[in-house]
């Protein structure tokens, strides 16, 4: 009986073989899941997941992978920007078609103003059919209505002209708008920062990336892609480039905070921004400026 059960059919193929390459890894150096777990510090269930391609392994388990069973780790880490850069573009297709999706449904079934009018209210004094035997009885209601609202505004009236038109308050009572409702960011396991909190810290070690982050925006500097990535989860956002070399630099800007970020090490090919906090991605604008002398921005 194999080991490894069939990746899905709809996985792209950079992903694929990414996810190949470290089932590879794994049998050569004869790990078990649950040693693979383990020796990395991730959690037997997400590596099931990884190896199974039901979810993109995060960067730090692969570097930790690459670390207990002697792999070079500039070699799977450019796999892994490569497969994660194609999750990405796979997410945002699928994020697109659902909103393409909700923008089909007909008129009649959204509320409001666009759906069909009420049906006309019946006029005239009961002139035909059961409006004889209601009629009465109609105008009866509409008269006593027509009294309460009356009574209503005269009272209204008077409590102005009592109050010399301010706001009647009970004794001792101090006019003070309401305060701002305090809520809470309840986060999920793994995930180390929300909201303010991110601004600053690394995506991948604060728990941000990997599967709970998409790419909102792109521009092509050059050969080099620029991308905003964010995570609704966290509250944040950053700035990506692929391929990146020595010398590129990435900046992520959300109104007056910018982040810059750089190539890490030699063999890198990408360079990310620290996090910045956002309400929504459309708040952030990440810009590459090439050793080149090239530069771009994402919408």
């Amino acid at each position: 009986m194999p080991r490894w059960k069939a990746l899905p059919d709809e996985l792209d193929p950079q992903v694929r073989e990414f996810v190949e390459v470290m089932r590879r890894v794994v049998d050569g150096a004869g790990l078990s899941v649950a040693a693979v777990a383990d020796r990395t510090g991730y959690g037997r269930p997400s590596w099931e997941r990884y190896l199974h391609g039901r979810l993109l392994a995060p960067k730090g388990a692969v570097v930790a992978l690459a670390e207990v069973t002697g792999t070079p780790v500039v070699h799977v880490v450019t796999l892994w920007e490569l497969a994660e850069r194609a999750w990405s573009d796979a997410e945002t297709r699928q994020a697109h078609g659902a909103a393409a999706t909700a923008g089909t449904l007909p008129a009649r079934a959204l509320p409001g103003r666009f759906g069909p009018p009420p049906p006309p209210l019946p006029s005239g004094g009961g002139t035909s059919g059961p409006g004889k035997r209601t009629g009465g009885a109609g105008r009866r209601r509409t008269a006593l209505l027509l009294a309460a609202v009356v009574g209503a505004a005269g009272v209204a009236a008077g409590a102005f002209l009592l109050t010399g038109g301010r706001d009647p308050q009970p004794p001792g009572a101090v006019g003070s708008p309401s305060p701002p409702a305090v809520t809470s960011r309840v986060l999920p396991s793994g995930v180390r920062c929300g909201g303010s909190d991110c601004t600053g810290r690394d995506a991948e070690t604060a728990g941000c990336s990997g599967g709970l982050a998409a790419t909102a925006t792109t521009a092509t500097v050059g050969a080099t892609r620029v991308e905003v990535r964010y995570s609704r989860v966290c509250g944040a956002a950053w700035g990506r480039i692929t391929p990146a070399g020595p010398g590129d630099t990435v900046t992520v800007t959300a109104g007056s905070v910018r982040r810059t970020g750089h190539v890490s090490g030699p063999g890198a090919t990408i360079a990310y921004t620290p996090m910045v906090a956002v309400n929504s991605a459309d708040e952030a604008t990440a810009c590459a400026v090439l050793a080149s002398g090239q530069q771009g921005c994402t919408p």
